[in-house]
């Protein structure tokens, strides 16, 4: 694993928290830590052009295996060079492994030792997803991160659900470190672990100690996100995140909020993704200094100011509340892509503000002004840690 033992750089520790500043050296460039990737699920930010994407800050971008194996097959993808090329993209990829997607399916699909079979959500097809396949499908999309194929468990689930879950992951997950060493790109590709273990403590400890034996270039906290409270979340990031190699990146799969990005990178995780915010946007809903507000709402129709005066995205710069209530409600797809624009650009700022804080270790003053101002206004407080399930 020498190949990896420089890629993840700590630059800085927050000396108030267990926050960190890092950089990560992929093949195609540099990302700097804490960091929030948008999710472009089907090779795409929906609505966004890479160059919009750019404009916006975004250092890299999650696209998603179950998607693209699918369509548009992810041998079309390699003989196009590569998700990079195939989507115009210059910068970081990572690809998530597809285990959400097909596991989401519920009544479609069929769990096995070997792996998931399911039919597919578009028609119906029957398809077979292992480990082996999960790891193929990601070498031909060609990212700069992979994701080992895992199961994700709704929450709550049973103790015995979970166990079982937490033996099925650590097994899958040789499995693709296998392929991933044997058959796949292992001098290019950085393929992570993704720790399991619901939100039973001792069930994330053995994830994570059978995880880090296997020495991945990265680890991720799965199981998260979904459906959980927001006490549940920090608090199983408490337990599970000094747990994980000091020497290599912590992802966080599933976040997307400012107030639980927040908390994360206060506890030690590295990168984040979410739909979440490109969603809000399609709907009409924009996180603003000022709080979160739904612009296609009739009291902005004749409200000729910026989405948030403090904003230096396009759609701030040159467009009003008004003008983007309009397009929004003749359906323009110009008022979702600049309320994607402005959303993805909040969260970019927001993560700018939150590096720079950790690296002046000045992240509890932070914390303080975000939830006492900002986050107030957007409605979010802090969350207390809640009381996990003994061993």
């Amino acid at each position: 694993m020498g190949r990896w033992d420089g890629w993840f750089t700590v630059e800085h520790h927050e000396v108030h928290s267990h926050a960190r500043a890092g950089r990560l050296h992929t093949p195609h460039g540099v990302v700097e830590t804490p960091v929030f990737m948008p999710v472009g699920t089907q090779a795409a930010v929906k609505t966004l052009s890479p160059h919009e994407l750019h404009q916006v800050g975004a250092q890299i971008i999650l696209s998603n295996t179950y998607h693209l194996y699918l369509r548009p097959g992810s041998q079309v993808v390699a003989e196009a060079g590569g998700l990079h090329r195939f989507m115009a993209w210059d910068r970081p990829i990572l690809t998530d492994s597809g285990g959400f997607q097909v596991f989401s399916l519920a009544a479609l699909r069929q769990v096995t030792g070997d792996g998931v079979r399911f039919r597919s959500h578009l028609d119906g097809s029957e398809h077979f997803f292992t480990p082996e396949l999960s790891m193929a499908v990601q070498r031909d999309l060609g990212a700069d991160i992979i994701m080992c194929f895992d199961e994700c468990l709704a929450y709550p689930a049973r103790r015995d659900e979970v166990e079982a879950s937490v033996e099925r992951t650590t097994r899958w997950a040789r499995r693709c470190h296998r392929a991933w060493q044997e058959d796949g790109d292992p001098d290019r590709q950085a393929l992570f672990g993704i720790v399991q273990g619901g939100a039973y403590p001792d069930l994330r400890r053995r994830s994570a100690e059978e995880l880090a034996e296997l020495d991945f270039p990265g680890y991720a906290v799965g199981g998260l996100s979904v459906g959980e409270p927001a006490g549940v979340t920090v608090a199983v990031l408490d337990v599970t995140v000094p747990l994980l190699p000091a020497g290599r990146p912590r992802y966080l799969m599933g976040v997307g909020t400012p107030d639980l990005i927040l908390e994360a990178v206060w506890r030690g995780i590295d990168m984040m993704d979410c739909v979440l915010p490109t969603r809000m946007a399609r709907h009409g809903t924009v996180y603003t200094s000022q709080g979160r507000i739904t612009v296609r709402n009739a009291a902005y129709a004749r409200d000729f100011g910026p989405l948030d005066p403090a904003c230096d995205c396009y759609a701030c710069r040159h467009f009003s509340r008004a003008y983007i209530r309009h397009l929004l409600k003749v359906n323009e797809t110009l008022g979702m892509r600049l309320t994607t624009i402005h959303n993805l650009r909040y969260l970019q700022r927001f993560m700018e503000r939150l590096r720079q804080a950790v690296r002046e270790d000045r992240l509890p003053e932070f914390r303080a002004a975000f939830y006492r101002e900002e986050g107030a206004a957007l409605g979010f407080r802090p969350p207390e840690p809640e009381p996990l399930p003994a061993g």
